[in-house]
C-alpha cells in the first residue's frame, strides 16, 4: 500500500511541474522508469552537479522549473529519484510530425517496459504522457480538482479506466486504451469511431 501511494506522490508532483513548465511555454521531457532501465541509454549534457536526489526534497520544484530551460530529459527513478537532468536519449523512435523530444518520449516508453513519459509540448503548452511508445493522455495547464487529477494519476500508473468510465465510455474498446484529453473545461475520449466530450463539473 505504501509503494502505490509513493507512486502516486511522485506523479502527482511530476505532472504539476509539467503544467506549470507549460503555463511558462517551456517545452521539456521527464521519464520515469526503474532506476536500474536507465542503465547505458542516455548520455547526460551538463555535468551532473545535481543528481540522486529525492524530487521531494526542499527547493527541489523550482530546481527544475529552472533547469527545464537546458536542453534534455530529466530521467527519475521510480522510488522519485533524480538520476539526471538534462539527458540525451539514446533510444528514440520518429513520430511523423513531431520533433526530437516526441521521438524520445516513444523510443524510451518502448525500450523501457513500465516506462513513462510526462512531455510539455513548446508549441502547443499542452502535457502529453506516453507509455509503450504511444500517447494515452494529454493534460492542459489549468488547475484541476484533485478528484480529477487523482483518475488521471491512477489511469497513467495503473490503466485504471474510472477516468474513461466517467465519460460513458467503454473500457473495453478494440482492445485497446483510448486518447484522452483533460482540459479546463472538458474530458474528451478519442475512439476509433470519433470523439466523445463529457463537462467535468459533471464528473
Amino acid at each position: 500500500m505504501l509503494q502505490i501511494k509513493r507512486k502516486e506522490e511522485i506523479y502527482n508532483f511530476l505532472l504539476e511541474v509539467a503544467q506549470e513548465l507549460a503555463k511558462r511555454k517551456l517545452g521539456s521531457l521527464i521519464v520515469i522508469a526503474p532506476k536500474e532501465k536507465f542503465n547505458r541509454i542516455y548520455e547526460p549534457l551538463y555535468p551532473q552537479l545535481v543528481g540522486k536526489n529525492q524530487i521531494f526534497e526542499k527547493g527541489f520544484r523550482e530546481l527544475m522549473l529552472k533547469l527545464a530551460e537546458l536542453d534534455g530529459a530529466f530521467l527519475v527513478g521510480d522510488d522519485g529519484t533524480l538520476i539526471c537532468f538534462g539527458a540525451r536519449i539514446k533510444k528514440s523512435k520518429v513520430l511523423p510530425g513531431y520533433g526530437t523530444k516526441h521521438a524520445a518520449a516513444v523510443g524510451i516508453t518502448k525500450h523501457i517496459d513500465h516506462s513513462t513519459a510526462i512531455l510539455v509540448s513548446e508549441e502547443t503548452h499542452w502535457v502529453k504522457i506516453f507509455r509503450e511508445g504511444k500517447i494515452i493522455l494529454e493534460l492542459d495547464s489549468s488547475k484541476k480538482a484533485p478528484r480529477i487529477m487523482s483518475k488521471v494519476v491512477s489511469f497513467i500508473t495503473d490503466h485504471d479506466t474510472a477516468l474513461i468510465a466517467t465519460a460513458g465510455v467503454s473500457a473495453a474498446i478494440t482492445g485497446v486504451l483510448p486518447v484522452v484529453i483533460v482540459s479546463g473545461t472538458y474530458l474528451a475520449i478519442k475512439t476509433a469511431s470519433g470523439i466523445i466530450k463529457k463537462g467535468l463539473e459533471k464528473i
